[in-house]
């Protein structure tokens, strides 16, 4: 589970000091693993679940740990954006093979004026860094529901995060939530817009599955490198 915050990510399961966390963020790298086929973070800490309840209790340890802050529209606002990976491996009983899957919970911090939040100073730089990262996300979502041939996707730390959610081998769902209040009319049609582009792009979903003799050929691979590291080992 990591925010976004300051376009820096920052593990929520890890629970150190200021200078133990800020090194720990500083190791945090984002990369596509081409075995399961999704987008992962070398270094996160991941936390292993079997049941529901481990589940939604190792999600509320992470949501306890988010950047929030108070501002004059909300006493509570999310100063960062967040993603909870639940990375899922199943294996069919009766042919032995393996599936594998990634669900992306993504709370994205709403845009802000700061005309209107009264921000300043810190509170300002993370409302620039927060509309910053919805720009990008924004060209991304056009890109893809234009048909482009070259889709944005590192222009940002944070769509570079939710690439394998949008576009490609992914099921996308946004819900979009606006207010009733007359004094918000511009950001309300601003995100009913920004949800209507999302609208338009298709995607083709699939399974990522691996069968028995895959998973028996990269044993034997395993074992051959471990088999020759201890040769290398044994001359040192």
């Amino acid at each position: 589970m990591l925010e976004l915050y300051n376009d820096q990510f920052r593990d929520l399961f890890f629970h150190g000091s200021a200078a133990e966390t800020l090194e720990h963020s500083r190791a945090l790298k984002v990369f596509r693993d081409p075995t399961k086929g999704v987008v992962a973070v070398k270094n996160a800490i991941i936390k292993t679940c079997h049941t529901a309840k481990e589940l939604l209790m190792a999600m509320n340890s992470g949501f306890d740990t988010r950047t929030v802050a108070s501002t004059n529209m909300n006493a509570e606002s999310s100063r960062s954006h967040l993603v909870f990976g639940i990375l899922i491996t199943a294996t069919n009983r009766t042919t032995k093979a393996v599936s594998y899957g990634k669900l992306s919970l993504v709370d994205l911090a709403g845009s802000e004026r700061p005309g209107k939040t009264g921000a300043t100073g810190e509170r300002l730089r993370e409302a620039q860094s927060i509309n910053k990262s919805l720009s990008a996300l924004g060209d991304v979502i056009s890109a893809l529901s234009n048909g482009d041939d070259f889709i944005p996707y590192r222009n940002n730390k944070l769509t570079v995060l939710m690439s394998d959610s949008l576009g490609g081998n992914a099921k996308t769902l946004m819900f979009c939530n606006v207010s009733p209040a007359d004094y918000n009319t511009d950001e309300t049609v601003s995100s009913l817009t920004y949800s209507a582009r999302v609208k338009l792009i298709t995607n083709t979903a699939a399974k990522t599955v691996e069968s028995v003799e895959v998973q028996r050929l990269k044993k034997v691979i395993a074992q051959l490198r471990a088999e020759k590291g201890d040769a290398g080992d044994a001359q040192d």
